[in-house]
């Protein structure tokens, strides 16, 4: 039997190291990683997604994409014949943003954030206030990669102005209860992950190893999900 070809992308910004604890049985798929490359001039986001698809070798391939990344391969499917698409902490359309993203897209208060510090961790970490902060920090210096400052501002506001209002059924979300970024509360048919934070890619890695070869495979039941105690890292 021929492997899974699966293809992670990362979220707004991140390198693929977001993905060094994840591991699939290697008997069963075969893992590829993409990573984010800086748009063209004037380049939409289906053109992006459509320039992101053509990297993509295998037949039938597993997109799984987490944040902003979950976004993109929604709008990678538009190219490809998918196997399956599966988002991590991200949302299925815009009707799943938070307020404050919708009140950013109307007043346009998007453009105001300084990109500029983005491009340094270090200065941001000079004007950050207690552990929990500087503890970000510390893994946005990470895994964070992308620091170029016209690709910044253009996944900012291709998040913001994301025009998707109608939701691929196919799509297989699985979420945080205590995801900040996307809150849980406005968040529709996914599969929750106890304790989930935005990150927790990094900090739920064991749930998603025992649990993401049956999400794959079609054959992964709620009920019958890993209970684990894993420490968050806020």
């Amino acid at each position: 039997m021929s492997k899974i070809a699966v293809y992670f992308m990362p979220g707004l910004a991140a390198s693929t190291s977001i993905f060094e604890r994840i591991e699939l049985p290697e008997e069963q798929f075969d893992v590829h990683l993409l990573e984010w490359e800086i748009p063209l001039d004037k380049e939409t986001l289906p053109d992006y997604a459509k320039r992101i698809a053509q990297k993509i070798t295998h037949d039938n391939p597993v997109l799984i994409g987490v944040s902003f990344g979950g976004i993109l391969v929604q709008e990678m499917a538009a190219f490809l014949n998918v196997r399956k698409v599966i988002i991590i902490s991200s949302a299925k359309s815009n009707l799943e943003f938070p307020r404050r993203m919708k009140i950013a897209k109307s007043t346009k208060a998007y453009k105001l954030l300084p990109m500029r510090l983005l491009l340094n961790i270090e200065n941001l970490a000079k004007f950050s206030f207690g552990e929990k902060v500087n503890k970000r920090l510390k893994l946005y210096e990470k895994f964070l990669s992308v620091r170029d400052l016209r690709y910044l501002e253009w996944a900012v506001e291709e998040v913001i102005l994301w025009g998707r209002t109608v939701v691929d059924a196919s799509v297989v979300h699985i979420h945080g209860d205590n995801d900040d970024v996307f809150p849980i509360k406005y968040i529709k048919d996914c599969i929750v992950v106890k304790g989930g934070t935005h990150v927790m890619i990094l900090n739920k890695y064991r749930w998603l190893n025992t649990n993401l070869p049956a999400i794959i495979m079609g054959t992964y039941k709620e009920e019958m999900q890993l209970e684990e105690t894993e420490k968050e890292v806020s």
